[in-house]
């Protein structure tokens, strides 16, 4: 009677977890993902490996993914991208599966997204890749600065895309793009005049956006001379999205950055001080994070934020060592870096959650040269001892040596060189202080008219 009782309550409970699956599953929308294998050698990730990270993408936008495709292209179709007989058969499968989204893994461009939303029918939303990326970062965007910079976004990708919304009106006008009877003079209809509207309000807002982002990005500038003049030394975290920057950020600086085991789970850059083995202190900065086929648009809108990596004294490049993708992972950072015109300055590989794996990972191959390779754990410590002295190391080895008389009344750059420098030789008279020493890159121009 007592083990029939606790079989009862355990299937109650069972079905009360299916009921409460079902609903949440009745709530999200259901999506069909769709790729292009295009056969090219040059493809960091295979069609499937593309279609998960895709997937994962999905999941974070808040979409359940039902189903996916793969289509095998010598080329891409002019009209729908995928060919005629491919949606007939995407159609019926999203029919079927009651999908209300269907999401391809590249971007669309406008041509195919207006024949593919008449293929599937004016029920079914179609996405790229690019506009995924784009709605996960306008619900993760926590600050004004965000905000801005993923509205311009957004506005930028959807301008080309106008033209499908008002196809309706323009139908409706009869005639409006042919000749009429005066003159042959041609009459607009109403849905060309309104999206002639929506442009120029779109267009508007654009330039209001890039005018607001360029005072963040001014403001920015100001904060950056400042830290100049003080000569402390900026740290970069970059890495792929999920790598645990900020889960690393937390741990050497004690900050209470959000860290989540999800993609773009933190858009918003923050900068804490890092004190270093040695007794000095550098900044260090989290930024975004890359992923592979990031958005053009969404680069360039977040350039005042990555203009943080672009200034940066050294760049740690953190990577989820754990991960079956994780040299493709390197090189699209490393590409979209390229994309930033990131200067040639000191570079660490940090090879992270290796908590995760059952022995030490071997150095990647990299298109880039690494100045150290550190295996880390951000979320159980292990390996940062190691990693805040390759961090002082590469500082120190990439000083400039310096040799100045500083008078006594300039006590103040004096101080510089002990708090963010090396001091190999000091000799004092009575004109001052003769000192040979090493400083940073960025401190060096301070000291010009004090040289011997």
């Amino acid at each position: 009677m007592y083990w029939r009782r606790i079989i009862g309550v355990a299937q109650r409970l069972v079905k009360l977890a299916y009921e409460d699956t079902h609903r949440t599953l009745q709530a999200q929308e259901v999506a069909f993902l769709v790729g292009a294998e295009l056969h090219n050698p040059h493809a960091s990730l295979t069609i499937d490996e593309s279609l998960d990270e895709l997937e994962l993408l999905a999941d974070t936008a808040g979409l359940h993914v039902a189903g996916r495709a793969i289509q095998n292209l010598k080329q891409i179709d002019p009209a729908t991208y995928i060919g005629s007989g491919k949606v007939l058969e995407i159609r019926e499968e999203i029919a079927r599966l009651d999908a209300s989204v269907v999401i391809f893994d590249d971007e669309l461009s406008p041509r195919h997204q207006r024949e593919l939303e008449e293929a599937f029918g004016e029920n079914i939303k179609v996405l790229d890749r690019s506009a995924l990326i784009l709605d996960i970062f306008a619900q993760h965007a926590s600050t004004r600065e965000g905000a801005m910079q993923v509205e311009l976004a957004q506005l930028e990708y959807r301008l080309p895309r106008l033209t499908r919304q008002w196809t309706h009106l323009a139908r409706q006008s009869g005639g409006g793009g042919g000749r009429s009877g005066n003159g042959g003079v041609g009459l607009r209809g109403p849905g060309e005049t309104q999206l002639e509207v929506d442009r120029r309000e779109i267009g508007r807002k654009i330039s209001k956006l890039k005018e607001d982002i360029e005072s963040v990005r001014a403001h920015r500038g100001r904060h950056r001379a400042q830290r100049d003049r003080l000569g402390v030394p900026v740290i970069a975290l970059v890495g792929y999205t999920n790598a645990g920057k900020s889960t690393l950020l937390n741990r050497l600086t004690g900050a209470k950055v959000y860290a989540a085991d999800q993609l773009f789970a933190t858009l918003d850059p923050t900068t804490r001080k890092l004190e270093l083995p040695g007794g000095k202190s550098a900044l260090i900065s989290d930024t975004v994070g890359f992923i592979q086929k990031l958005p053009t648009t969404l680069v360039a809108a977040f350039r005042a934020t990555l203009e943080e990596v672009t200034e940066a004294d050294i760049m740690i490049h953190v990577v989820d060592a754990s991960h079956p993708n994780a040299e493709q992972q390197i090189e699209a950072v490393e590409d979209t870096l390229a994309q930033i015109d990131m200067p040639r300055i000191p570079r660490i590989l940090a090879l992270n959650k290796i908590d995760e794996m059952p022995e030490l990972p071997p150095a990647p191959k990299t298109a880039e040269p690494y100045d150290a390779v550190v295996p880390i754990s951000a979320l159980k410590g292990t390996g940062l001892k190691d990693l805040l002295a390759e961090i002082e190391r590469v500082m120190i080895e990439n000083m400039e040596a310096i040799e100045v008389k500083l008078p006594y009344r300039r006590g103040d750059l004096l101080a510089l060189i002990r708090e963010n420098g090396v001091v190999d030789e000091e000799t004092a008279d009575e004109e001052g202080v003769l000192i040979r020493a090493h400083v940073p890159p960025r401190l060096a121009a301070r000291f010009r008219d004090h040289a011997r």
